[in-house]
């Protein structure tokens, strides 16, 4: 891709050195900008430094647009492994198998910690991007455009004045902060009952998968669940997501042996591939789950949020990483179309990307449900087969939700749309089907006709 040259001014200034904050800083660069980042943690790349979450993250066909944008997703496919399906786990240790889309899509297993290094590399590697870490953000006064920051380190605090402000960092912004003190700032945050806590199944001794490798791995149980996704050295790093409080919570696993009765009850086959069990989760920190919604994101031409910091989501349509890197897109698109207008790109940003976020925001919990307990139903994985006979039969009128937001750039809005009128259609022919060769009854053809005719009615 080719990018124009621009007068590169005073330097664009980006807090927030995360996986969204240092695609942004490559695309910057790539215009012909000189970009600064700031970030509050340590270099992840050295020795000893605080890696943060380490949570596995699935990378899908909206984030690889991002980063084919800068043409770097060669090197980010290195650190990735493709997952073709989900593979259930009932409690008795049956699997079944749940193919996410056509034979071929896959979405992307990603260490959190081994893309935002590589993700660096690459920005480090731009000759007018610096990166600053231990630089921590007490406060933005957004009139006189000055940062106020302190090195974690020495302790040293400083004034720097930034002509055009990017926030990416994360769902507890210090740059959102500032914003939320300006007049009509829109705020919420909602947090799940549940948590999440890391969790390792181990390699092989070989150095193989102990499970199958191109799968994500789901333990559905009702209220909670498991999954794991598959790593770089035969590892799988698990995640559980589990209530606060209750008969069954954090709350009430309080020594190893409740966490070593209640997982070989639970998870049983599990349990023999993860020797590290009980250390890891009492060393492990649990994690809380939250949904940040704001409006507006931008100020005048001074500042604009991107990613967690503007659009925080739970992790359950694996959409958070990919919404954040398609805010870099979009965000292209706008420079392309603007110029250096920078009021008019934050305006068109904000604008264009507010209802996507709301919408994968509403999504991911949704998905939860569905994860949580939805896939371990035959009747729910029976309608899974028949969307798909729908969109082989109607490819261009019927395409799965998930498919819509995993595997396609429809507006997040417009694919939660969809799948909601999707849903409405299915509700009213499942009672018609009980088993898949039901599908090409004749009746059952005849409903199916009758849906599309009257979709396609609707949209003209």
């Amino acid at each position: 891709m080719s990018f124009p040259p621009v007068a590169s001014a005073k330097p664009l200034t980006v807090m927030g050195a995360g996986l969204v904050g240092s695609l942004l800083s490559l695309y910057l660069a790539r215009r012909g900008h000189t970009v600064e980042v700031y970030e509050r943690r340590s270099d992840p790349r050295r020795a000893g430094a605080d890696a943060g979450r380490s949570i596995n993250l699935a990378l899908s066909d909206r984030g690889w647009r991002a980063l084919e944008g800068v043409g770097v997703a060669d090197a980010v496919r290195e650190v990735a492994i493709p997952m073709y399906g989900r593979v259930m786990h009932d409690a008795e240790g049956n699997l079944t198998h749940q193919p996410y889309g056509k034979p071929g899509q896959a979405i992307y297993s990603v260490s959190r910690g081994g893309l935002n290094r590589r993700l660096l590399e690459l920005a480090e590697a731009e000759p007018n991007v610096t990166v600053r870490f231990q630089q921590q953000c007490l406060d933005v006064n957004l009139r006189e455009r000055q940062l106020h920051l302190r090195d974690t380190t020495t302790g040293h605090e400083q004034q720097v004045s930034f002509g055009h402000l990017f926030g990416t960092d994360g769902a507890f912004s210090a740059v959102r902060g500032a914003l939320q003190k300006t007049d009509r700032f829109d705020y919420s945050q909602s947090y799940l009952e549940y948590a999440y806590k890391e969790l390792t199944i181990a390699p092989a001794a070989d150095g193989g998968w102990q499970l199958e490798k191109n799968v994500l791995h789901i333990w559905p149980r009702g209220r909670y669940m498991m999954i794991a996704l598959p790593n770089l050295d035969g590892s799988f790093t698990c995640t559980l997501f589990f209530p606060f409080k209750g008969e069954e919570s954090f709350e009430t696993l309080k020594t190893s042996a409740d966490v070593q009765a209640f997982f070989g009850r639970v998870f049983p086959d599990a349990v023999p591939l993860m020797p590290e069990l009980v250390e890891d989760f009492f060393h492990n920190p649990t994690a809380s789950l939250v949904t940040v919604k704001c409006f507006p994101w931008a100020f005048s031409d001074a500042v604009l949020l991107l990613g967690d910091a503007s659009h925080a989501i739970v992790p359950f349509y694996g959409q958070g990483m990919n919404a954040g890197f398609e805010d870099c897109t979009a965000l292209d698109h706008l420079m392309q179309e603007h110029g250096n207008n920078w009021e008019a790109i934050f305006e068109a940003f904000q604008h264009q990307r507010k209802p996507n976020a709301d919408a994968i925001a509403d999504l991911a919990v949704y998905n939860f449900v569905e994860m949580r307990d939805r896939v371990a139903d035959p009747r729910f994985l029976l309608q899974k087969k028949v969307e798909a006979k729908i969109s082989a039969q109607f490819p261009d009128q019927w395409l799965p939700l998930y498919s819509q937001v995993t595997f396609s750039h429809t507006p997040y809005h417009e694919a939660w749309a969809n799948g909601q009128r999707q849903d409405a259609i299915m509700a009213r022919l499942m009672p018609h089907i009980q088993e898949l060769d039901d599908y090409d009854r004749p009746e059952v053809q005849e409903l199916v006709q009758q849906e599309m005719e009257s979709r396609v009615a609707v949209r003209q």
